[in-house]
């Protein structure tokens, strides 16, 4: 990649995300120096793309910075020799996000965007259309990265990991949160903090936290005793048990609620729906729709607090930490999703983690584990990774049977006839994005 005329081309350029990145771009120029920045969306996103695009020509304006800005729809002049390709795009956009969230829930279990049936149903939409753009990768900017931001992260690493050439990397925010939460709680600089985390994503353990080479994690979970404040913005922070929190030996994330504390989420989502008629995804609109008014106004040059409603806390901090790591050949550690290659040895090796990897000029080195993995920890992840596989497989070949494995075998499903029910639901709503299946 040139150091003269680095090249980065954003899918989904019109996501109210976007301005958190440009403030990246912006804050970290000097040592991740984009030239020409490339905003893309479909058709559909046209006017959001324009909304979001003036804005970021404002951003760029004040700064100062020669960052030339492109605000397009066709998708092959943005990808055409660019050296990083990010990814954030929503297949159906928030009413398909509403109905992942709203299928599962009318067949009595959980309904979120990223795990159980909603998650799947996001992995059959999304999955092909991220491989198309590898294709076009593959033809236009084979050297380039994919940068993914685009959920469900670890399912779509997996799938460009095993039907792809390119270089990519499954990027999520949650783990760079985690650590800037336990930083706040030790108050002590994030830089100085030091956290191993191990599993795949939206299912990971925090597995040790140590600062200038002392080991805190015994007392770290110690703390977490009826304490809040370790979650992400979008999941309910219910209290963590402590003795179950000493017998796990690790810092489940955010979304190991769904798991630990089934009956309790689902209960809340339940209840939630009936009173207001409304999911998270209701929720987003709302703010989305609020953010874009703030965006429109031309006094407004920087991104603005009400993007922290979002739930996209530190995206900016991660997506760009991670491309000027790679264009610098840091060498620094970071959590990313990567094949696993082994460092899971109770996983297949052709499998997507989210792991400590070295950040260099060729991309992600996992990290070594400094322990094997508890019977308790390997197990739930065996399945839900096995519920990985089946989805990827049903996603790209529109295989019927492998999408209902990997719902039955699912924890968050796990019953052949409610399988049955929601697969069929989630078939027919999501028709139009599912061409696949029709074959």
């Amino acid at each position: 990649m040139s150091k003269q005329q680095l090249k980065l081309a954003v899918i989904g350029g019109g996501s109210s995300y976007t301005p958190e990145l440009i403030d990246g771009l912006i804050r970290y120029y000097d040592e991740f120096p984009v030239a020409e920045l490339y905003l893309v969306d479909i058709e559909a996103g046209e006017e959001k793309l324009r909304i979001v695009g003036e804005l970021a020509r404002r951003m760029i304006e004040k700064s100062g910075k020669p960052i030339r800005l492109h605000v397009t729809l066709d998708r092959r002049e943005a990808i055409r020799d660019a050296d990083f390709v990010s990814t954030q795009i929503r297949v159906g956009g928030l009413d398909a996000r509403s109905r992942d969230e709203k299928i599962p829930l009318a067949h009595g279990l959980i309904g979120q965007e990223t795990t159980g049936a909603g998650g799947f149903a996001k992995a059959l939409r999304t999955i092909p259309v991220i491989l198309e753009i590898c294709r076009e990768m593959e033809e236009l900017a084979p050297n380039a990265f994919l940068i993914n931001f685009t959920n469900p992260a670890g399912l779509v690493t997996e799938a460009v990991s095993k039907y792809s050439k390119i270089r990519s990397v499954g990027l999520c925010n949650l783990p760079i949160n985690t650590k800037m939460q336990i930083a706040e709680l030790y108050g002590v600089p994030e830089w100085e903090l030091f956290i191993e985390m191990v599993g795949i994503n939206h299912l990971n353990w925090t597995t040790r936290v140590a600062i200038d080479g002392r080991d805190l994690t015994s007392d770290f979970l110690s703390k977490l005793a009826g304490f809040k404040g370790v979650s992400m913005a979008n999941i309910p922070d219910l209290e963590w048990d402590a003795e179950f929190i000493d017998s796990v030996g690790a810092l489940p994330c955010s979304y190991h609620r769904y798991y630990y504390m089934r009956d309790e989420m689902l209960l809340e989502m339940e209840e939630r729906l009936r009173e207001t008629g409304k999911t998270r995804a209701d929720d987003v609109k709302e703010v989305e729709a609020e953010l874009f008014e703030l965006y429109k106004k031309p006094e407004l040059v920087s991104k603005p607090p009400q993007l922290e409603k979002r739930g996209g806390a530190y995206y900016s901090e991660a997506a760009v930490q991670l491309m000027k790591s790679i264009y610098n050949d840091v060498g620094d550690i970071q959590v990313v999703n990567v094949r696993n290659g082994g460092i899971i040895s109770c996983l297949p090796d052709d499998v997507a983690i989210e792991v400590n990897c070295v950040i260099k000029s060729d991309g992600p080195h996992p990290i070594a584990l400094s322990k094997q993995l508890p019977p308790h920890i390997r197990g739930l992840l065996q399945i839900v990774k096995a519920y990985e596989e089946l989805t990827v497989e049903a996603a790209v070949h529109g295989d019927y049977k492998a999408a209902l494995q990997a719902l039955t075998l699912h924890p968050l499903v796990g019953d052949v006839p409610r399988a049955k029910d929601v697969l069929s639901d989630i078939l027919e709503k999501n028709a139009d994005y599912l061409p696949q299946f029709k074959r």
